[in-house]
Parts: structure tokens; C-alpha cells; sequence
């Protein structure tokens, strides 16, 4: 997926038109017959200056008659890059004067005139894009100049020119070659990928002049030898640039960095939103959340790379503030837009942003207060000085009749008190051991990641990456300058941590209106889907993870017996007591809030004890998250070691196609189709012949066992549990729910294979909408590249044209859009809704870079026609289309893999079973007695015994006391779901728009 960060688009599209430019120009100067042009030199490390690439320029001007449209536009988007910072820095100087921002405009506006000036010989003064009116011809057209971009760059440079050659020029080069050459080489502008290979020329007074025939073997080029250049990577072209060009490239991608997080730090506000308004699930806004992260930790790290022991986020602030932000207050706006009838924007306002909410230096501020208070101690308690300052925080304040000075001091109080028990209860194991044993762990040195030795005893869910830096932070001697370990990405999720409480009492921070408040809503619990998902107490039988494992503990066991194995299920029972123990004293609440004498009591012991959990709605939120994947990947453990689901799904399908069942019981019916492909071979039920289908499945396997089995060996060395319990180690249940697929691919959804990417979903519009189109010159009809999403999309039957419709869907996000006829209705219920905040950039005065395509930002109100999103769409769209796909997993009708209690379900059908053999054993039912009694082939598998002779006999006694037994134990698919129901997408954006409030969102836009 192309990058959504401007500067990261900025630097991508100037390697890919540096690599162009240098490959042409050696070609060019390789295929001289005679010294000219300056006596230019061939380029073998992919590096140029500013003056070099006008030089180059100049001299492909001079032997080609039109240069690719692809180039041009890699040439305006680079311009207009450098362009925009220009003026921003300029804006900058104008507002504050800065000497270096002045010095640095001068490095700007040469690197802009040298730009210009190889535009213009090039052709670019009189060119013109096209400009397409149809949204399909402006679609195909980006694809079209992305596959460009790949050819021109990928592709032989020099094969592609014109240079004003006849084929006597061409016959008479290849004349001049020698067979050998010809025979090594291939003929000129034939080779692999490379320009084509020239006679070497004779340097005057230097050996005999040319002379036709064949050279001396030592003087071939070895064929297998590459240049120099060919082993230079397309990213590491670049331009040669002095102290104060790099300079003003960190500037740019600072501000692009600054620009991405306040467009996230705003989305984010709008999910948790949802949760406390509109009844969104918290575990949906935590893995958005923990989305967004992780993109802001990429952008930096790939921004960064160049510009090293410049990454940490004082830096960076220190950049764009210029050390002051106080004089940069006022200078960085943002503008709000209205779309006119004629498709034109108006500006209606232009706001001042609060540089240090939106830069978040008010919470580096108290992180770092926080962090040096810490130190003075490590004993988890606050100093004094500090105490006095954070011990009056009210969780009852008045937001509303606040002061903006009264509720930044509120927020800043919960922040330091809410980070003390953070890390309290994260170092408690070493605390614990070192005041308790005497082990004397020096705290300064303990590994706190989560891949240090003491992950092994859980203490938290959620967050425990960010609770091991802020730890090692911590816990630091006072006096280590711990700054430059504080990166962007941490400030960012601590700031989201404490937006996702205040957002749940009403306040918000909008970088065009600032403090917004609203009454807070009145019945939402941070805990509420935690509460719902463990069921502590034992209120929804059937629904609740605790109560589960412990019934499902009580069927092995009796399972044991029957089998006359005491440690039959010994690995499943340790893996679901494991996970139990910790759910119940580390998710949703703490042994810390009932006192742990070895570490100082809870900062909110005055109001709630639990208030890490009960006042941090984001840490719930992730929580439940976390505790979903792992609940998720236990119950597809406990299904892969029973013998009872894949069993009773065969007979339930085979008594249904039999007629001993009138109608599917719903239980059944919907696992089929959730799990088809673990089921039955191909995902397709069969109609006959049911014990084939049985032991084609058990086959297919057995046939992987080897594969399987080094699966399963890599997963127990595994120090993750997420890994131990990963389903690629299970034969049959190793379909992945979108959860444990983002956490798998470290939350980026650009790296997800084609093959793990579901049909239908969010996540499949996203990819396809990103998927390289082709126009047919005659028909002008569009094709999509032949990928592996696209091969097994019109595998299912689907169209081109239904897949292109989807890819309309997707780039009209949050837009209700008309909906093609013929899309199915699974997609229709997985269509992204609106989304509820400001839906543009924060401000105006960061430098916007466009890409290739003309990109345009504005977004509409419903009613009017929405302008055409980009291919490469932004940040944002990639988190309200994992959203909407988070949605389907999490609370969902549609495939809510997230959202079913495996651990109960397995109860159902222990039971269910135990119905069945209690039945047949007392009639005496011969296949009974074969499987349970006399044959001794099925003494370990009794009921798969049961099973598979009921489908191959037939025994219509045995049949019909299992439809009985099926018929009265018929449940439906919700009696297992961890919430009080699912929903259907059109649902959840029903229930959201009802809640929305009008205002920027209703009738306008806002852009930088």
C-alpha cells in the first residue's frame, strides 16, 4: 500500500524520478560514439546534486523527442512539494522572524528553481495533465500512471527513448559488436534490464585506433558483473545536499509527522466517542487505537532513517516550535471549507490551532514531570512537592463550568496519578521480589519489554509495550537524561490514553474550535464490555469466558474418565486454569486494587481502588482487545484437541440432508458457514456419501501432520503467548480472526498477504482499491492486475465490475454512495459508514505534498456529490475501513469470529453428546456398543468412533436418537456470544448518525 505520509510520498516520488533521470542519462552517455555533452560522466552510486540534475536534464533534453507524461508529473509533485514547504517557512519568518528558517528558505527556494528549470527543459513548461471529468477514466488513469512509474523505473531506461535513431543506426551498432559480445550480450538494447552495451572507445594516443573485429577475451565484460549502480536500491537515490539542504528536509518531515498525528489524535477522539455515546464496543476503538500507533511509530522510523539521533519527540518539537511555543502560537492555522454548487471551496473560518494541545507538549510536559518525580525515589510514591500538586483530583469536576487553565491542571493531575499506577503494578513482580526474597534486582537494568524474562507473569492486558517503556523510564537513576529514548509514537499513545477519558466525560480538543464540551454521557463504564465479556459473577450463563473454562474443566475431566485417561486433556485444562487466572486478577481489575503490601496503594484509593481500569477507558479498551485474541486462539486450541466439533458438524449436516432434522439448528448452521473450510474439505458441504466427506477431512490433515507438526514445535519455543496459541500450528481450526491477523502482522495492514484477506470484508475494498487497473484502448473498459485477491475473487464468481463497484465503495468513505446492484449482500453489511470528526488535515501552514495522482482532500455533506478520492488513500481511510472490519469481527452479523465464546460452545456440544451416548447406551445400541465396548480400535476416540460409524451404517436408531438429541438441545449462534447481541453495519451507522451532533461534519470540510 503507497505511502500516506507526505513526506514519505515526497521521497518516494524523488528517488523514483532521480533513478530515471540518472539511468536515462547513462544510457545515453554509455551509447555516445563520441566525446560530447560536456564531457559527462557515467553516475554508479545513484547520488546527484542539485546542479547535476539540471545538467542531465539538459542533456536527455537533447536526445529525446517527448519525455514520458509519468516524469512530468513525478517533476509537478515534487515541485509542488518543495513549493508548499517553501511558503510555510516563509509564513514561519513572516509571523517570528528565525534566521535559520531565512537561511534555510534561500536552500528551498535554489532547490526550487533548479526543479523548475529541469521541468521546463524537459517539456514540462507547456505540458499539461489531462484533466478527466468521468471518476472511472481518473481512477484507471492513476493506476495507469502508477504502472508507468513501475515501468519507466523497473524497465530498461534507455530501451523506452527515442533518440532520433534509423535501423542502419541499429544494424550498423550491431555490426560493430562482436559474436562474442552478441553471444554473451544479446544484441543491442536487448539485454536483461540493462542499457545496451556499447564498444568500448580508445582514448587518443592510447593503443590502436578502433579496428573492427573481434577484441581480445580479456577485454569482454564479465556478464555476470553488474555495475555499481545496479546494486544501488530505488530508495537510496537521492540528491547531494549541504548541512542546511538536510536541514530543511528534516524540517519537512517533521511537519509531516506533526500533521499525520493530529489527524489520528482527532479521528481517535471521534472512536472513543462512539464508545461513550453511541455504544461502540472499547475492544474496536483499542485495536483502531493501537492501529494508529503503530503507523505513527512507522512514519517516524522510515522518516527518521535518514536524519539519525534526531528521532526522539523533544526534537522534533523543538523543530517545529523553534525552541519557543509561546512565539509559535499563532503561527500555524487551520482552515474550514465549504463546497459551493459549482464544486469550488469557500473558506468560511481560519483558526489559530493551541500549539501545545495539538503538538501534545502538555503531555510530554506531564510525562516527563511524572517520569524525573519518579526517580528522586523509585519507591512508587509521589514526592511531596509532587503529592500536593496531583493528591485533589476530583473524578467528579465539572468539565463543563471549567476554565481551559482548570481543566488542563485536571487533566495533568489524572495523567501522573494514572502513571503511577501504571508502572506500580507493572514493576510489582520485581518489587515483590526484591523486598519479599531479597533478590536484589537492580531496577535501572531490568529488562521490562515484553520480550524480557519477567513477561512470563502477566500483570496487565493491553498495553504492556507501552507499560515497559514507561517502566524503564521510570526507573532510571535520577539524573540520566532519559529524553532522547522518548519517541514520537509514545507521546502519542500516552495522549490517547488520557483523550479516551476526557472524550468519555464530554471534552474534546478540536484543532479548529479547540475545547469542545458536551454533557457527559451518563450511563457509560470504561469496564462495560470487560464486565460483559468475563462475567465475573456468573449473571448470562452461556456467555461469560470465566464461568466456561470452569465448566469445560468438569466435561474433561468426565471425558477422562470415560476414556480411562487421567491425562487426556491435561494440556487444555493448563492452558484455559492459565488464562482464567489471569483474566480474573490482571483484565478489567487488579490484586492491586485489593492491596499488595510490597508496593504503595492505588493513586485513586480515595475514589476507586481500580482506577487504572475504572478511569482509563483506552486501557479497557485494549485490554478487552488483547483478551478477546487470546480467548480466541484458546478456543480454537480446545477445538483442534476435541474430537466433538468436527464430528457433530458432519452428523448435524448429514441428519438435515437425511431429513431426521427439519430445519438447521442455528448453533450448527452458523458455525458451518463460519468455518467451512475447517469443516469440510473445499468449505463445501456434502449431500451424500457423508462418511467420505468425514474421512476426506480427517485425510487432508493427516497429510499435512509434517507441516503441522513444525508448526506446532516453532510455537512451543515461543516466549509470546499470542505465538504459543497461534492456529498455523492446528491442523483444522487455523482460520484467523481479523484481531489476531492485525496483531500477527504488527498492526500494518499493508503487509497482510492476499491469501489471509477475507472476501467481502472492509479490508478486501482497501486492498482492491490499492490493486493496479488497465485500460483497453478499444472497449476503454478497465481490468484489474491479476493478484492473488483478484484471482480468488472471480474464483467466488465475482466480476470485475462488481470488484471496480467495491473500489468506489472504499475511496467514498464515510459517504453513503449508491450501492451497484449486483454487489452481494455479505459486502452490503460491511460498507464503512460515516465517520464522526473533522475529516481533513489539522492546519494550514504544513506543507502539503501530493503524490503522482492529483490528489484531492476535500470530503462533502451527504447530499452533495463527493469529489473522487485517490487511489492511495490516507492514514485515516485506512483506519475507518479496519474499523468497519474490526466491527465485523467484534459485535458483527456478518463473520464475528471475535465475538463467540469457542470455551462455551465446546461445553454445548460435550454435552449434547453426553445426551446422545446416554441414550444409546441405555437401548443397547449396537453401534454404541462397538465404539464404547468391543471394537478396541476406537478405545481412544470413542465418539469419533460413534460418529463415523453412525455416517457409514447408517443405523436408523442410532440416527434418530441423535436428531432427538439434537432437536432438544437446539440453540442459536447468539446463546454463546460474549454480548447481549450482534449487529448488522447498517445497524451500527443508523445508531451513530441518530447520536451525531451537526457542525463541521454536516456541511463542510476542512483542510491544511
Amino acid at each position: 500500500m503507497a505511502a500516506s505520509n507526505v513526506y514519505l510520498a515526497y521521497k518516494r516520488d524523488t528517488s523514483q524520478l532521480l533513478y530515471w533521470i540518472i539511468r536515462t542519462s547513462n544510457g545515453i552517455i554509455k551509447s555516445a560514439t563520441t566525446p560530447k555533452d560536456g564531457g559527462a560522466q557515467m553516475n554508479t552510486t545513484g547520488e546527484i546534486t542539485v546542479a547535476n540534475l539540471v545538467a542531465l536534464s539538459r542533456l536527455i533534453a537533447k536526445h529525446i523527442t517527448a519525455v514520458p507524461p509519468a516524469i512530468l508529473r513525478l517533476f509537478r509533485a515534487v515541485i509542488n512539494a518543495r513549493t508548499a514547504t517553501h511558503q510555510a517557512f516563509q509564513q514561519i519568518v513572516a509571523e517570528n522572524p528565525d534566521p535559520a528558517i531565512e537561511k534555510s528558505n534561500l536552500t528551498h527556494k535554489h532547490f526550487i528553481d533548479a526543479l523548475t528549470e529541469a521541468f521546463h527543459v524537459l517539456g514540462g513548461k507547456d505540458w499539461r495533465p489531462d484533466k478527466a471529468t468521468d471518476s472511472a477514466q481518473v481512477d484507471a488513469e492513476a493506476f495507469q500512471l502508477k504502472d508507468d512509474l513501475d515501468r519507466l523505473v523497473l524497465s530498461n531506461p534507455f530501451g523506452a527513448l527515442d533518440l532520433g535513431r534509423t535501423a542502419d543506426d541499429d544494424a550498423d551498432q550491431e555490426a560493430e559488436q562482436s559474436d562474442d559480445e552478441i553471444a554473451e550480450n544479446g544484441p543491442p538494447g536487448k539485454g536483461p534490464g540493462t542499457a545496451p552495451k556499447q564498444r568500448q572507445q580508445v582514448k587518443p594516443g592510447k593503443g590502436k585506433k578502433g579496428k573492427r573485429g573481434k577484441k581480445p577475451k580479456k577485454q569482454q565484460p564479465m556478464p555476470t558483473k553488474k555495475s555499481h549502480l545496479d546494486d544501488v536500491p530505488l530508495e537510496s537515490y537521492r540528491i547531494i545536499q549541504d548541512t542546511e539542504g538536510l536541514i530543511t528536509d528534516y524540517l519537512m518531515a517533521v511537519y509531516a509527522l506533526v500533521h499525520e498525528w493530529i489527524d489520528l489524535r482527532t479521528y481517535l477522539q471521534g472512536a472513543w466517542r462512539e464508545c461513550a455515546c453511541d455504544g461502540l464496543n472499547t475492544a474496536i476503538a483499542g485495536a483502531v487505537s493501537s492501529l494508529a500507533v503503530a503507523m505513527i511509530q512507522r512514519s517516524a522510523a522510515e522518516m527518521f532513517v535518514d536524519f539519525p539521533g534526531h528521532e526522539a519527540y523533544e526534537t522534533v518539537m523543538n523543530t517545529i516550535t523553534r525552541g519557543d511555543p509561546s512565539k509559535a502560537q499563532g503561527v500555524f492555522t487551520m482552515a474550514l471549507h465549504r463546497m459551493g454548487p459549482d464544486g469550488g471551496a469557500e473558506t468560511v473560518q481560519v483558526t489559530a490551532i493551541d500549539v501545545r494541545e495539538q503538538f501534545m507538549i502538555h503531555t510530554y510536559r506531564d510525562l516527563m514531570d511524572f517520569v524525573d518525580d519518579f526517580r528522586k525515589t523509585r519507591s512508587g510514591k509521589p514526592t511531596k512537592r509532587m503529592l500536593a500538586e496531583i493528591r485533589s483530583w476530583d473524578p467528579k469536576f465539572d468539565l463543563q463550568r471549567a476554565s481551559n487553565q482548570d481543566r488542563i491542571r485536571w487533566r495533568r493531575c489524572y495523567t501522573i496519578n494514572w502513571l503511577y499506577d501504571l508502572v506500580n503494578v507493572f514493576s510489582s513482580i520485581v518489587v515483590q521480589r526484591n523486598t519479599g526474597k531479597g533478590e536484589g534486582h537492580v531496577l535501572e537494568n531490568v529488562d521490562w519489554s515484553p520480550a524480557g524474562p519477567w513477561d512470563d507473569h502477566r500483570r496487565l492486558f493491553g498495553l504492556n509495550e507501552f507499560a515497559g517503556v514507561i517502566t524503564s523510564l521510570a526507573m532510571q537513576k535520577e539524573g540520566t537524561d532519559v529524553r532522547e529514548r522518548i519517541l514520537p509514537h509514545h507521546v502519542f499513545q500516552l495522549q490517547c490514553i488520557v483523550d479516551s477519558l476526557m472524550v468519555s466525560r464530554g471534552w474534546s480538543i478540536s484543532p479548529l474550535r479547540g475545547h469542545m464540551l458536551n454533557p457527559p454521557p451518563r450511563k457509560f463504564r470504561p469496564r462495560r464490555d470487560v464486565d460483559l465479556f468475563l462475567d465475573r459473577t456468573h449473571e448470562r450463563t452461556g456467555h461469560g469466558f470465566l464461568q466456561a473454562v470452569t465448566v469445560l474443566k468438569q466435561l474433561c475431566d468426565g471425558d477422562a474418565k470415560l476414556h480411562g485417561d487421567p491425562k487426556r486433556h491435561e494440556d487444555i485444562e493448563g492452558v484455559l486454569e492459565g488464562l482464567q487466572y489471569d483474566f480474573c486478577n490482571w483484565l478489567g481489575e487488579s490484586k492491586y486494587m485489593y492491596g499488595l503490601n510490597s508496593i504503595p496503594p492505588s493513586r485513586f484509593s480515595d475514589t476507586n481502588a481500580n482506577g487504572l481500569w475504572e478511569y482509563s477507558p483506552f486501557l479497557c479498551g485494549a485490554g478487552l482487545m488483547e483478551g478477546l485474541e487470546l480467548a480466541y486462539l484458546a478456543g480454537m486450541a480446545v477445538w483442534e484437541r476435541l474430537s466433538e466439533p468436527i464430528v457433530l458438524i458432519h452428523l448435524h449436516n448429514m441428519l438435515l440432508k437425511k431429513g431426521y432434522l427439519k430445519k438447521p439448528v442455528g448453533f450448527f448452521a452458523s458455525l458451518e458457514q463460519l468455518f467451512a473450510p475447517a469443516f469440510f474439505v473445499g468449505g463445501k458441504l456434502p449431500s451424500s456419501k457423508f462418511s467420505d466427506a468425514f474421512m476426506a477431512r480427517i485425510r487432508a490433515a493427516t497429510s499435512k501432520r509434517k507441516e503441522w507438526d513444525t508448526a506446532r514445535k516453532s510455537a512451543a519455543q515461543e516466549h509470546d503467548l499470542h505465538r504459543i496459541m497461534a492456529v498455523d500450528a492446528n491442523r483444522f481450526f487455523n482460520i484467523k480472526s481479523a484481531l489476531v491477523l492485525y496483531r500477527q502482522y504488527n498492526w500494518n495492514l499493508g503487509v497482510i498477504p492476499d491469501a489471509d484477506i477475507p472476501l467481502h470484508s472492509p479490508l478486501f475494498m482497501l486492498r482492491v482499491a490499492q490493486t493496479k487497473q488497465t485500460i483497453d484502448p478499444i472497449t476503454k473498459e478497465r481490468r484489474l492486475e491479476d493478484t492473488d485477491l483478484i484471482k480468488r475473487a472471480r474464483a467466488e464468481g465475482m466480476t470485475d465490475d462488481t470488484i471496480l463497484g467495491m473500489v468506489s465503495l472504499a475511496k467514498r468513505l464515510g459517504h453513503p454512495a449508491p450501492v451497484p446492484p449486483d454487489l452481494p449482500p455479505s459486502l452490503l453489511a460491511s460498507l464503512p459508514g460515516d465517520n464522526n470528526t473533522t475529516t481533513a488535515g489539522p492546519f494550514t501552514h504544513l506543507p502539503q505534498i501530493p503524490t503522482p495522482t492529483d490528489r484531492n482532500s476535500l470530503r462533502t455533506n451527504n447530499n452533495s456529490t463527493a469529489p473522487h478520492l485517490p487511489s492511495s488513500l490516507t492514514a485515516r481511510d485506512h483506519l475507518e475501513h479496519a474499523k468497519a472490519d474490526l466491527l465485523i469481527d467484534i459485535t458483527g452479523e456478518l463473520r464475528p469470529l471475535s465475538s463467540f465464546n469457542y470455551i462455551w460452545a465446546a461445553c454445548t456440544m460435550m454435552m449434547l453428546f453426553s445426551m446422545i451416548e446416554d441414550d444409546l447406551a441405555a437401548r443397547r445400541n449396537r453401534l454404541y456398543v462397538r465404539a464404547y465396548e468391543t471394537d478396541r480400535e476406537w478405545s481412544r476416540a470413542k465418539r469419533v468412533g460413534l460418529g463415523f460409524l453412525a455416517m457409514v451404517e447408517e443405523d436408523e436408531e442410532c440416527l434418530t436418537v441423535m436428531a432427538e438429541a439434537f432437536e432438544k438441545g437446539r440453540v442459536g449462534f447468539l446463546a454463546h456470544v460474549y454480548w447481549r447481541g450482534l449487529e448488522g453495519f447498517g445497524e451500527y451507522v443508523d445508531r451513530r448518525e441518530a447520536g451525531r451532533e451537526g457542525g463541521i461534519d454536516g456541511d463542510a470540510c476542512s483542510v491544511m
